[in-house]
């Protein structure tokens, strides 16, 4: 077996945060998503499953995961393919919902668990950082100033990574505030994305 196919199965199995998802709203137990392989030309970051993924198993498996397909303009079969894309939140279980309904903050634990082993197994070529926790995670002091001036600076980082700002619909009225998301930015990074999935498979790979 692979240390990266090891380390999945290791990630799959974790239960450090059952006490802790107990205490949540949905009392809920831990499933780790954990959807990786070495090779992957890119990388997504995100934040934490939501119940949705928590449900099914699959990151991005809800409507948020529609509108990053959209703005990276890739299928969901590319999108899935492990090989192709790694998708590796900065936790890897649904934190839970707070006592008002609102999605919980990754628990720091599964970073400081995880996140150096996953990362040692990973080399890709494009970054996307999708959202506060996966920002300053991975631009430290460069993200420092928030989501909004961080994606707006993202000619600094680009084209090996991009921030963007999480594709909840619960941001549509900020994507309408910044057109230049659009205009813009999303252009750069779908052709970035398509021309890496043109390259050819190594085989040696």
């Amino acid at each position: 077996m692979s240390s990266s196919a090891s380390l999945v199965r290791e990630i799959s199995a974790c239960r450090l945060c059952a006490p802790r998802f107990a205490l949540t709203a949905t009392a809920h137990s831990p499933r780790p998503v954990a959807w990786f392989r070495p090779g992957a030309r890119i990388l997504i970051v995100g934040q934490a499953p939501g119940m949705q993924v928590h449900l099914q198993g699959r990151p991005f498996a809800d409507r948020s995961g529609d509108r990053l397909r959209d703005w990276i303009g890739v299928p969901a079969e590319t999108f899935y393919d492990r090989s192709r894309i790694a998708i590796v939140p900065m936790a890897f279980c649904f934190p839970g919902y707070d006592a008002k309904g609102s999605d919980l903050p990754p628990p720091p634990i599964c970073a400081r668990t995880w996140r150096e082993r996953v990362m040692a197994e990973l080399a890709p070529r494009l970054t996307l950082l999708v959202g506060g926790h996966a920002q300053r995670w991975h631009l430290g002091a460069a993200a420092k100033a928030g989501v909004t001036a961080t994606v707006s600076g993202w000619r600094v980082h680009a084209p090996h990574i991009f921030p963007l700002p999480h594709p909840s619909w619960r941001n549509t009225a900020w994507l309408r505030r910044n057109p230049w998301f659009q205009a813009e930015l999303l252009p750069e990074l779908r052709a970035a994305v398509a021309a890496l999935l043109r390259e050819p498979d190594d085989p040696a790979g």
